[in-house]
């Protein structure tokens, strides 16, 4: 009985451990076939399917684009500039206003040009402020007084920042490579070449870097001109001229070229006279000296036969107060017959 137990005991751990080989090796190639289905399902996305490789795709180059241009407004290098003409009570004490408000912001005052006339007194002040508070500078000029105009214009040179920070860069780089090959120059030939095509590339490489710093100082500071004009300032350059017609504007206009081709008749008659004194005096001297010389030289009028002059006048003296009768033609003598 112990011996038929423990043989059924044996083949019985026998059958439990193929058993459990059996369930290891379907767990196995169910973890196999498992794996093996999985990955064609993670690859097909990739091959076809639209809905999942368009949202990577689209990542991808939302990433890659990132080194980009930044195409926001706040990002973009723009050029702000502005022109106000405000009617003021006082002009000097706006004038000085607007140059406390501007230095206030961080700017400066890049022009002055003032005019101290009663009639019409003007101002026209350059202001130089920081782009982000240019709106705010203009909005309190418009302050001051009445504004007549206002004009604000800007222009983008985002593009043109970015196309000379490439050029900048690429320019170094040349300029580096140069230096290096100077530094390995072997002969004189070599070296004066290498010299002249550094100095070359320092010079473009300066000349790009100048403009990007007048790029960035008209970017970084906006420029304001304002003109600051009394109460009885002329407001014609505003587009609100009237009626330039009729007899008064006719007769005004007439006037005033007259006055102007007077003023130009003047002026040339001033610029000749010290000519014609230097020169027309002596002339009119000579012309009238010569003509009492020709004077003098006429020969005087022939006299009569007896020695007098003139016969005596009829009813002079001596003359019976009658004409003469005048007297026939003098006798023709007889011809003489022949023989």
């Amino acid at each position: 009985m112990t011996l038929r137990t423990a043989g059924t005991g044996a083949r019985a751990l026998a059958a439990m451990g193929l058993a459990a080989l059996l369930l290891a090796g379907c767990g196995a190639a169910d973890r196999d076939g498992s794996s093996a289905g999985s990955a064609p399902q993670e690859k097909a996305p990739v091959q076809g399917a639209p809905g999942g490789a368009a949202p990577d795709r689209d990542a991808a180059a939302g990433q890659a684009g990132t080194g980009a241009a930044d195409l926001r407004v706040d990002q973009r290098a723009i050029i702000y500039t502005g022109t106000m003409r405000v009617q003021v009570d006082d002009v000097e004490a706006a004038a000085r206003r607007a140059v406390a408000a501007v230095t206030a912001t961080g700017g400066f005052v890049g022009g002055d040009q003032r005019r101290s006339v009663s009639a019409s007194a003007q101002a026209e002040l350059e202001l130089r402020v920081p782009a982000a508070k240019f709106t705010a500078l203009v909005d309190e000029l418009a302050t001051y007084g009445r504004q007549q105009r206002r004009e604000i214009r800007t222009q983008d040179v985002t593009e043109e920042t970015v196309d000379l920070d490439a050029r900048i860069t690429t320019q170094r780089a040349r300029v580096d490579s140069a230096r290096r090959l100077l530094a390995r120059a072997n002969t004189v030939s070599e070296l004066v070449s290498l010299e002249n095509e550094v100095s070359r590339r320092e010079a473009d490489l300066a000349s790009l870097e100048a403009k990007k710093r007048r790029l960035a100082d008209l970017t970084a500071l906006s420029t304001v001109t304002v003109t600051f004009v009394g109460r009885d300032a002329s407001t014609a350059d505003d587009g609100q001229e009237e009626d330039r017609t009729g007899f008064m504007v006719g007769l005004r206009g007439g006037w005033t070229v007259f006055l102007a081709s007077m003023g130009v008749l003047l002026t040339v008659l001033g610029a000749l006279l010290p000519w014609l004194l230097l020169i027309g005096v002596p002339v009119t001297v000579a012309v009238v000296l010569l003509r009492r010389r020709r004077r003098q030289r006429r020969p005087a009028p022939p006299v009569g036969p007896g020695g007098g002059g003139h016969p005596p006048m009829p009813g002079g003296p001596g003359g019976g107060g009658h004409p003469p009768v005048p007297s026939g033609p003098p006798p023709v003598p007889a011809t003489r017959s022949a023989p």
